[in-house]
């Protein structure tokens, strides 16, 4: 059932960055939320078709940009899809193409496979059971009958000695991120900085294109549970700081806490 449900979601999340692109090829408003971090009119179009494609499959949908869902009506799904429209707003309204849309499957409080697409470049990168998938929308043809298998992305799982590759965020590093990566040259190896914008931090790490990405600043369920599941589909993870424990979902608060993925 999972193949099927991650091929619908990829797909989805196809449709849903031409909705994207749409906007992102005007001159765009940019409203504020409640919180102050930017909305666009590219954020509701891809929430609106997202919601509408996923529904046909009968489980509920947690959404960024969908209503509020109190824990005591979500507190005991088994299977839920967890879904960011668009994750980097930011990067969008800056228009330097480091935005995704992010859909995870879940099951009870993780992620059972999860999809990352960047509508501006055309990539996709998905992880399902021990599988990295790592295709390009530009090449698959149909969607619905593209056989998985031949995306099998296998990445380098081992930093080279003496080496780490730091991913940060393009715009929310904050001094305790910034502290941590100082205390990891205290260990004498060779840290470079990577910079990217929303998930494709996530994707990095997958690709083994970085090593570790710190996050000690707020972030939400949906903003890292289709990350989360690719890492784990290629033997990876994201901890918790301090606590070193695997994060968690469908939380009483969406917020996360600090984590490391590495």
């Amino acid at each position: 059932m999972f193949k099927e449900l991650l091929i619908a979601a990829i797909k989805t999340s196809v449709l849903a960055g031409e909705k994207i692109l749409e906007v992102y090829n005007t001159s765009f408003s940019v409203e504020l939320k409640d919180d102050l971090s930017p909305l666009t009119l590219a954020d509701q179009a891809s929430h609106e078709l997202i919601s509408n494609e996923l529904k046909k499959f009968d489980f509920p949908i947690l959404s960024e940009e969908g209503k509020e869902i109190p824990y005591e009506v979500r507190k005991d799904w088994k299977n839920y899809w967890l879904v960011d429209p668009l994750d980097g707003t930011k990067e969008f309204v800056k228009r330097n193409g480091e935005f995704t849309v992010n859909i995870a499957f879940m099951e009870g409080d993780s992620p059972a496979f999860g999809v990352i697409y960047c509508p501006v470049n055309g990539h996709i990168c998905a992880g399902l059971n021990n599988n990295v998938y790592s295709l390009n929308n530009s090449v698959v043809g149909d969607l619905s009958l593209i056989n998985l298998e031949d995306f099998v992305f296998s990445a380098p799982v081992n930093a080279p000695e003496n080496e780490i590759k730091v991913v940060a965020s393009r715009s929310h590093l904050s001094q305790a991120t910034e502290e941590f990566i100082s205390l990891l040259n205290l260990n004498g190896d060779k840290i470079s900085m990577v910079n990217a914008g929303s998930a494709l931090k996530f994707c990095l790490l997958a690709e083994g294109k970085a090593n570790v990405y710190p996050r000690f600043a707020p972030t939400m369920e949906w903003d890292t549970a289709a990350g989360h599941a690719i890492l784990k589909a290629c033997g990876k993870n994201i901890l918790l700081h301090p606590s070193n424990k695997e994060m968690k979902y469908n939380k009483p608060s969406l917020v996360n806490d600090w984590f490391i993925a590495r």
